[in-house]
Order: C-alpha cells, then structure tokens, then sequence
C-alpha cells in the first residue's frame, strides 16, 4: 500500500528547548492513523510540523514523496493537507457560507456535499460563524478543511469538550469518511471511538514515537504504560 505520508527521526524545538527527540511514522493511503499518547508528548508539535506551522524542526517528512522540508504552510495545504485545528478556529465575522468557501479548492468536496453531512452548517448559511454554537463551530471547521479537498485530512482534538451527541455526531461524520477512503491522521481524547475508527496507532512518549501497530494488537500492558488506562 502507498505510503502518503512519511516521517522519519523528527524532531523539534521552541526556543532552546527540544521537545520531539525522534517520531517515527508511516501514513498509508486510504487509511486512518491515531496518533495517541499522553498530553504533553509531542502530537500536537509533530501536526505543527507536517503543516509548516512548526519553525525549528530537523529530520524527514515526505508527502507523496515530496520533501516538505522549508515548505511554507500555504505550500504544504496545496498539496493537498487539510487541517482541523484544536481550538475550533472559524472566522467568525464571516458567515458560515463566506467560512467554507473562503479557503475551497475544485474537486470531490463542494457546499452541497459538506452540507448533505452536516445539515446544520445549510441551515445557519447566512449566519456569522461567532454566533454557532461550539459543535457547530466544529462542524463547520471540518467542513472548511473538507472543501479544501484534501488528500489527507488531519484533525487534531477535534471532539475535545464537546456534548455528547455533537461528539456522536462527528464520529459517525469520519466514519463516513473513512468508508470513502479518505486518508485521516487524527488525535483526540476518546480512545475507545478512536481505536474504533483507526487502521493504525502511533504512540508518542516524551516526543518520540514508542509503539505503532494495528488497534487489536494495542495490550493492556502498552495502554498501561503509555496512555494510563
């Protein structure tokens, strides 16, 4: 299977202080990679990194390929990387319409299909997006990754502090997207509907990876150790 996405001894800083000291980690096409470990380990950095929002890091990582070594971050969307940030970042003095096609690309991905998954965003078009509530904030953050149609969509705590049934809501809507054999890095709190939905786990320990494998052969005894379950 084709390998999308490969990171090779990564590494990073802020400031003087190193904080990745070797994350290993092969993404293959169509497939949807968890990316676990306790907070404070490196996930978030190693996502900065891949989207050429990380400015001091060292080592490998390929796309299709392709070096994205001192690749601009606007460079690296193009290729075909889209991001759903922590933190539900909507421009929120533009309407959810204005939102989703502010960033768009030509392709599978257009209004009418975000909308067919996530009505709501349909309902509330003409609405300024600071007005959503926060499950639609995230909706419509994931709706303008998807409308940038990306080869690889990379979602990072996308249910974090979200109500139950909007975080129901999203995992049905990447299961969707899984069976449509949309590549997906993802990470996020929920380890259960995490481990239901992923082909493949990496686990990052003290900023490098210490593990990776299919979910079934994920033990207690790693679970334990690594993410304190």
């Amino acid at each position: 299977m084709t390998a999308l996405l490969d990171i090779e001894n990564l590494q990073a800083w802020y400031g003087a202080s190193q904080v990745l000291f070797g994350v290993d980690m092969t993404l293959r096409e169509g497939r949807v990679t968890a990316m676990l470990g306790r907070n404070g380990m490196g996930k978030s950095t190693t996502i900065n990194a891949i989207c050429g929002m990380q400015d001091r890091w060292a080592g490998r990582i390929d796309f299709e390929g392709r070096s994205l070594t001192g690749m601009p971050m606007h460079s690296i969307a193009r290729l075909g990387i889209g991001l759903v940030p922590e933190g539900r970042r909507v421009f929120g003095n533009l309407t959810v319409a204005e939102n989703l096609t502010a960033a768009a690309r030509k392709g599978h991905w257009d209004l009418s299909r975000v909308y067919s998954y996530f009505p709501r965003l349909e309902e509330r078009a003409a609405q300024s997006a600071v007005t959503l509530s926060g499950g639609e904030q995230q909706m419509l953050v994931i709706g303008r990754a998807l409308m940038t149609n990306p080869r690889l969509l990379i979602l990072d705590e996308a249910t974090e502090g979200l109500a139950p049934v909007i975080r129901a809501e999203i995992w049905t809507t990447l299961h969707r997207l899984k069976s449509e054999g949309l590549s997906v890095l993802i990470v996020d709190g929920a380890l259960k509907e995490l481990l239901g939905l992923a082909d493949h786990c990496s686990i990052l320990e003290r900023g490098k990876t210490v593990w990776s494998g299919a979910p079934v052969d994920l033990s207690t005894e790693i679970s334990g150790k690594f993410l304190g379950i």
